[in-house]
């Protein structure tokens, strides 16, 4: 009944309001601020990627690189923040919201979520360099983010208000619910589990983390997030083997379809080329959520040098999230034809590994899907954490809003209602408009941090 009532009064209310917001507004908001930092920086993205990779995989075993606890405050390693950027980063959207771009957009939209993942590699740099600079510590744990860069760099606290309730009910609650739904959506359909029976077990492995605070949490996804990426990383390449034969075809539909002035076919108007870049760039810009405001927040728990090393990790984040991650998955499904088997999201990739493996890709798939919404699901709640302390003093709120995710958890796993997903998109677009006037107006902060670290670079004190 509930459901009913949501779907018929409220959904197309919200699904408007999505559509000015992301459609007439905010994507090209975040394309255009990704045009001016690069523009701005000098093309970091191209000039210092072989830095980000050895800043991100230089020291990943080293021990001295292992996250400490020194003088009461916990020291997180730059490795186990990137960890913790990309456990939120790599979720649902890398392996339903790409087949669905791919089905909508055609194979063209791969071309155009790399350029737009390419140009959020500066936008991602210039949020995690802020992020270092207006940290603080509460409670012996480093926070940061938008509402403290807003309020401390900006000085508006209005602003960084709006900011940290909208990514609390963005991330913390509807988004968990979204993460939890897709877990017991995959999981009852590949094994036949009620999906109460999984929203609870989810529910109580997500609270062993979170009860251990920021220290359980990077220790997490520095375990698990490189071991998810290279199981599923490396089931897809078996399935790239497997269609070798096509994937010259592939790329040349990717190159070909990006710049492709023929009418799109099914009575929708405009053209190939049209499609493929409006389903890419929003898919790019979703799934490595540079200028949105979350990944911030784990960058700004790193102990580093430099605020500029952490900026560099971060733009290694884009490329493991956007430019491998989803281009994989992405690539998968056009090989296999998945795109035309009339599936949605999510389905459409099982599609893809199950006419490449039978039932046991199904399942393979299922438990890639269920380790990477868990990593977010933890990602998020983090997230909304900081903005929890930004607000409030003291550990009662802490603990209300860790007994409010878990609720959130368990009925997101039995309530499928499409406007949960809605919802989820329209918090997320109110929390992204603080944050880009933050990042435009405090753009000088971040040039000056970049002279800054350029210049100690050149004079050894970094080396």
């Amino acid at each position: 009944m509930l459901n009913t009532y949501l779907a018929f009064k409220l959904e197309p209310i919200i699904k408007a309001i999505n559509s000015v917001l992301w459609s007439k507004f905010l994507m090209y908001a975040l394309l255009a601020l990704g045009i001016f930092y690069t523009i701005y920086l000098g093309f970091p993205q191209i000039t210092k990627i072989g830095l980000a990779f050895k800043y991100a995989f230089g020291g990943l075993f080293k021990k001295k690189d292992k996250t400490e606890v020194k003088d009461g405050e916990i020291k997180v390693n730059s490795f186990q923040a990137l960890a913790t950027a990309i456990a939120a980063q790599v979720g649902t959207g890398n392996i339903g919201g790409v087949a669905t771009a791919v089905a909508s957009g055609g194979p063209g939209a791969i071309f155009w979520m790399w350029v737009s993942g390419i140009l959020g590699m500066s936008t991602i740099f210039a949020e995690a360099v802020l992020a270092q600079l207006y940290r603080e510590e509460r409670d012996g744990e480093p926070v940061g983010g938008p509402s403290y860069y807003i309020s401390k760099g900006l000085k508006s606290k209005p602003l960084a208000i709006i900011f940290s309730i909208t990514i609390i009910l963005a991330l913390g609650f509807v988004g968990n619910m979204v993460q939890s739904n897709s877990i017991s959506l995959a999981l009852s359909k590949a094994i036949n589990v009620n999906a109460l029976y999984i929203g609870i077990a989810l529910a109580v492995l997500v609270g062993f983390v979170i009860i251990g605070g920021l220290k359980r949490i990077t220790t997490m996804a520095e375990l698990i997030v490189p071991f998810m990426a290279v199981i599923y990383i490396i089931g897809s390449g078996f399935i790239l083997y497997v269609y070798r034969h096509h994937l010259h075809l592939v790329f040349r539909m990717v190159f070909t379809e990006a710049f492709s002035t023929q009418a799109v076919v099914g009575g929708m108007a405009g053209t190939v080329m049209k499609e493929a870049i409006k389903n890419g760039v929003a898919r790019g810009l979703f799934s490595n959520e540079a200028g949105m405001g979350s990944t911030p927040h784990a960058h700004a728990t790193a102990n580093v040098k430099d605020p500029c090393i952490q900026g560099f990790v971060a733009m290694a984040g884009v490329v493991v999230d956007t430019i491998i991650i989803c281009s994989i998955t992405a690539l998968v499904v056009i090989a296999t034809e998945a795109h035309f088997s009339g599936e949605q999201s999510v389905a459409i990739t099982q599609y893809a590994f199950k006419a490449a493996f039978g039932e046991p890709g199904s399942i393979f798939l299922a438990i890639s899907l269920m380790f990477f919404a868990f990593t977010t699901i933890v990602g998020w709640y983090m997230f909304g954490e900081m903005n929890i302390r930004y607000l409030f003093k003291g550990k009662t709120a802490i603990n209300v809003y860790r007994v409010l995710v878990l609720i959130c958890i368990v009925v997101g796993s039995v309530f499928g209602a499409s406007i949960i997903w809605d919802l989820a998109d329209t918090f997320n677009g109110f929390m992204v408009i603080p944050n880009l006037i933050a990042l435009f107006l405090l753009a000088p902060q971040v040039k000056k941090a970049y002279k800054g670290y350029v210049a100690k670079k050149k004079a050894g004190e970094l080396d």
